[in-house]
Formats: structure tokens, C-alpha cells, sequence
């Protein structure tokens, strides 16, 4: 597997030395996963990491009675399922394809004999949990504390820096989901962005246009948890 170079690329796997690309390589296989396609639900066993190179994974926590919310979001910055890489592991999470996610697929098992021999990979493995779960926490004060719009508008930099496009299609269920908020609650929510300039809402797709703006309409969460990534995990933008 030769270094990726672009912007898209996954950063983590981008940053391993060349011996250990080397004994990855035999084990990737390239994937393209579709919008809303399911890859693990909570209790499942985490038989596959993924290593998305564009778009967006959420992951999902689930109530008793099938209400859900996003707790984090993994994309070109890390890896789906990586802690499976050190032990066993089990979802804690509904892991969901947010966007269309071009992403590398390699077993738990091929990635574990690779954790073994690997310092660095071992290195990776620590930091992206503790910065995944850095952005869990946040976004448990973030979805307690923060309004809807606030919420929204980092949902949308946090899907923005993961994707290659300033155009997000999406539909009003799947939004909702994304916040723990009714639909009519995102409809009124995106029609008030539109009439500050700083997006384009049409059914089931959501334009950028204002990106600044965004920022300023947005919470400090995104910043935050933006940071933390910078600081725990390689090349970060």
C-alpha cells in the first residue's frame, strides 16, 4: 500500500511507518459504503475495522424504546471498530453510514496480528480512543445544554470537514435521529439557517454556503472537540 497523499485520504493509516503498511496491505480491501447502510448495532462483535478515506460514520446511542442520538462521528481522522485491534470487542453504539464513505476494510483479527508487532500502531489505537471518547463526553454537555440550532450547526462543520463537497444529502428522518429532535423541529431549524444566508435547504439536501457563518451561529463544542483531535491524532487539518 503505497502513502496516501491527498486530502482524503484516512490520516491514520497515512501515518504508519512503511513496515507497517507493508504488512497491512495484504489484508485491506478497498469499500464503498452507501448512505444509511448499517455496519454494527450495540452487542455486536466487531469482526471488521473500517478506515474511511471520505464521508462520515456516526455513531448512534440507542434508548429501550428505539429513540437514538449521535454521540460521535468517525471519518478521514480515524477508524471504525479500532480498539478491536488491541482484544475482542463488542459495539457499545450503533455505527451508521451518515454520508456515501469510501473507507478500507481489514478483519479485527489481521489488524490484531499487525497491533502486535506494531509500537506505533499501538500508539494510534490509544490516542484515537481517548479522542473518540473525548468527543463522546462533549457531545453528552454538547446535546444537554446547547440549542438545536447551536447543535445543528456543528453537525454540519463536523460533516463538512469529512466530506469533499459542500452539499450534503440527507433526508429529515435522518437528521432528526442525528439531533433527538421531532422532524418539524429540523425543518423550522434549517429554514431559520437559510434565511440567515448560511445554508441552502432543500428536501433532503443541505448546501453550504456560509461556512464562517456557520461558525459563528455554531457552540463552542466544535471547536473543542476539533482540538482534541488535533492534539491527540496525526495530520489533522
Amino acid at each position: 500500500m503505497q502513502r496516501l497523499l491527498t486530502a482524503l485520504q484516512n490520516r491514520l493509516l497515512g501515518s504508519l511507518p512503511h513496515d507497517d503498511q507493508t504488512l497491512l496491505a495484504p489484508h485491506l480491501a478497498t469499500v464503498e459504503l452507501e448512505r444509511g447502510r448499517l455496519l454494527y448495532d450495540p452487542g455486536d462483535r466487531i469482526d471488521t475495522v473500517y478506515f474511511p478515506h471520505d464521508g462520515v460514520i456516526s455513531l448512534m446511542t440507542l434508548m429501550e424504546n428505539g429513540a437514538a442520538i449521535e454521540s460521535a462521528t468517525i471519518g478521514p481522522e480515524g477508524a471504525l471498530g479500532l480498539p478491536a485491534a488491541a482484544a475482542a470487542r463488542v459495539s457499545m453504539s450503533r455505527a451508521i453510514v451518515q454520508t456515501p464513505v469510501k473507507a478500507s476494510r481489514i478483519s479485527a483479527i489481521q489488524l490484531h496480528e499487525v497491533w502486535k508487532k506494531s509500537p506505533k500502531l499501538k500508539e494510534l489505537v490509544e490516542r484515537h480512543s481517548e479522542a473518540l471518547f473525548g468527543h463522546a463526553v462533549q457531545s453528552v454537555g454538547c446535546n444537554a445544554l446547547h440549542s438545536v440550532e447551536a447543535r445543528f450547526c456543528r453537525w454540519l462543520l463536523t460533516c463538512h470537514d469529512r466530506i469533499s463537497a459542500d452539499t450534503i444529502a440527507l433526508t429529515q428522518e435522518f437528521l432528526a435521529d442525528m439531533l433527538g429532535v421531532q422532524r418539524t423541529t429540523v425543518t423550522a431549524v434549517a429554514r431559520s439557517l437559510q434565511e440567515k444566508g448560511v445554508i441552502r435547504y432543500r428536501r433532503g439536501v443541505v448546501d453550504i454556503i456560509d461556512r464562517a457563518g456557520l461558525e459563528q451561529l455554531s457552540c463552542e463544542c466544535y471547536g473543542v472537540i476539533k482540538r482534541n483531535y488535533q492534539r491527540l491524532l496525526p495530520d489533522q487539518p
